[in-house]
C-alpha cells in the first residue's frame, strides 16, 4: 500500500519536512527594473488526481461523524473512536441503594459540518480493544468492539441541527449533540466506581475497565445529494458523558470526559466508484479536463514542465498560479477558504514537502490563487527540484471538503493558468 508521510506545522493539515532554501524575489522592486520584467502566460500544465491510501487520523483537530452521498465524489461514511478520561479518583456517590439513574448522555460540541441536515441513525459501542498512545491509527484503521447498541432504544435517530442552540436543564449552550445513553451504562459506572481497588481507583485501572467508545452511523446509503458530515470538538467542555442521577431525592450528575489526554481518530470510508472522479484517479490523461482533491482521499496534482526552461539568472518578481473550480453559490457542497501546498521530492516521492503557501479561494472569480514565486525562483536556481505542484483541502483530515478543478482541456469558460514575470540579471 503506498504511503504518503503527512507532516504538520501550524494550522497547515500537511507541511514541510524537507524545504529546501531559496532565493526569492524582493520585495521593494526597483521600478525601471519592472519596466525591463518579462511575463510568461503560456505554460503548459499537466493536471491529474493523485489518491492518498494512508492518512494518518489520530488525534484530529475534529472528530468527525455522517453519511453523505455526494453526487460528484460518491459516498463518504465517517465515525470516530475516542477513549473517555475519569476527572478524579474514588469519587463518592453515595449508597448504591439509594441511587436511581435518570438518563446518561453522550454530549459531543459540533464545530461545523459539510452537506446538508439529513436524518442520521446512530450506534455507540464499547470498545474491546485498547487505544494505544503510541500507536499510528489511520483512515482506515478499527479497533474492535461489543456488538450491543448502547444508545437508549427509540433515540437511535437523529437531525443534526450545528446552526443552533442546546438546552441542558436550565442553560441555554452552544450547539451540542446529545446521544441519550441506556440507564445500564450509568449503573455500571457507579457499581464500578464503589468497587474498591476497582475502575475509578487510578486513570490507567478505568482505561483497563473501560476502553472507550466507537460512535458511528448506521445508514448505510443517503438518497442522491443528501446527508452531512458533522465536525466535533473532542476537547471542548460540553464534550463528556454525563450520568444524571438521585441520591435520595436529591438530583446529582457525574462527568466522564474526553480532553487532551485521550487518544481518538477518524474512520473514514470514501467510495469514488462510478464517478468521474475515479475514472480520473485511474486515468491520469483524463485530469487534463477535469482534475479533483477531496478530504481523506485525494489530492490535485500540477506539473509544469516549462519551468526548467526559465533563464537560471532570473529573478522572479511574480508566480500566480489561478487554478479556477466549478461550483455553484448557494450549494451544499461549498469550497474551503484555503487550500494547502505542497510538493513531491524528486527523493522521497512518498513525503509531502510544505511550500509554505496557501492556495486562498476569490469568491468573485470562482478561483484559487496560488503565490508560487518562492518555488518558481528555486527552480531556476537549482535549489528546487521541479516534480509538482500538489493542491489539498486545507483540512485534510479534518473535514469532507472537496474541489472540482477545471483542466486545460476542460469546455468551461476559464482554465487553469501560471503567470510569470521576471528580469534576468
Amino acid at each position: 500500500m503506498r504511503k504518503i508521510t503527512i507532516l504538520l506545522v501550524g494550522l497547515l493539515a500537511l507541511s514541510a519536512c524537507k524545504k529546501k532554501d531559496g532565493v526569492v524575489g524582493m520585495d521593494g522592486i526597483d521600478p525601471n527594473t519592472l519596466l525591463n520584467s518579462v511575463s510568461v502566460d503560456t505554460f503548459s500544465l499537466i493536471t491529474y488526481t493523485e489518491v492518498d491510501d494512508s492518512v494518518i487520523t489520530k488525534n484530529p483537530a475534529s472528530a468527525l461523524l455522517g453519511f453523505l452521498n455526494d453526487p460528484k465524489f460518491g459516498t463518504t461514511d465517517a465515525s470516530f473512536y475516542a477513549q473517555l478520561r475519569i476527572s478524579g479518583v474514588n469519587p463518592n456517590f453515595g449508597d448504591l441503594a439509594d441511587i436511581s439513574i435518570d438518563s446518561v448522555v453522550l454530549g459531543l460540541k459540533y464545530a461545523g459540518f459539510y452537506g446538508e441536515f439529513s436524518p442520521l441513525n446512530l450506534e455507540v459501542n464499547r470498545l474491546t480493544e485498547d487505544l494505544e498512545t503510541d500507536s499510528t491509527y489511520y483512515a482506515f484503521s478499527t479497533l474492535g468492539t461489543e456488538s450491543a447498541n448502547l444508545i437508549e432504544p427509540g433515540f437511535e435517530t437523529i437531525i443534526p441541527d450545528p446552526s443552533g442552540e442546546t438546552i441542558i436543564g436550565e442553560d441555554t449552550v452552544e450547539a451540542t449533540l446529545r446521544i441519550r445513553l441506556q440507564n445500564s451504562l450509568g449503573l455500571d459506572f457507579i457499581t464500578e466506581a464503589l468497587t474498591p481497588g476497582g475502575g475509578f481507583s487510578s486513570a490507567d485501572n478505568f482505561l483497563d475497565y473501560f476502553k472507550g467508545l466507537r460512535v458511528r452511523t448506521t445508514n448505510g446509503s443517503m438518497p442522491n445529494g443528501k446527508g452531512g458530515i458533522f465536525y466535533f470538538n473532542l476537547n471542548d467542555p460540553l464534550t463528556k458523558l454525563t450520568i444524571y442521577y438521585h441520591l435520595g431525592s436529591v438530583p446529582k450528575s457525574y462527568d466522564i470526559v474526553i480532553n487532551s489526554n485521550s487518544v481518538d481518530f477518524n474512520h473514514v470510508e470514501v467510495d469514488n466508484s462510478g464517478k468521474n472522479v475515479q475514472n480520473v484517479i485511474d486515468n491520469q490523461s483524463a485530469g487534463q479536463t477535469e482534475f479533483y482533491a477531496q478530504a481523506f482521499r485525494s489530492r490535485a496534482i500540477i506539473k509544469v514542465p516549462g519551468l526548467s526552461d526559465l533563464p537560471s539568472k532570473a529573478l522572479i518578481h511574480k508566480a500566480q498560479l489561478s487554478l479556477p473550480i466549478q461550483h455553484q453559490t448557494g450549494t451544499s457542497y461549498f469550497p474551503g477558504d484555503f487550500t494547502s501546498v505542497a510538493s513531491h521530492p524528486v527523493d522521497d516521492p512518498y513525503t509531502l514537502a510544505n511550500l509554505g503557501v496557501f492556495g486562498i479561494f476569490d469568491q468573485a472569480k470562482k478561483h484559487y490563487l496560488v503565490d508560487l514565486r518562492a518555488f518558481v525562483q528555486g527552480v531556476t536556481t537549482g535549489l528546487t527540484e521541479n516534480t509538482d505542484v500538489v493542491i489539498s483541502p486545507r483540512y485534510f483530515i479534518n473535514s469532507a471538503d472537496r474541489i472540482i478543478f477545471n483542466g486545460p482541456n476542460s469546455g468551461n469558460k476559464v482554465q487553469p493558468k501560471l503567470v510569470v514575470t521576471y528580469t534576468e540579471y
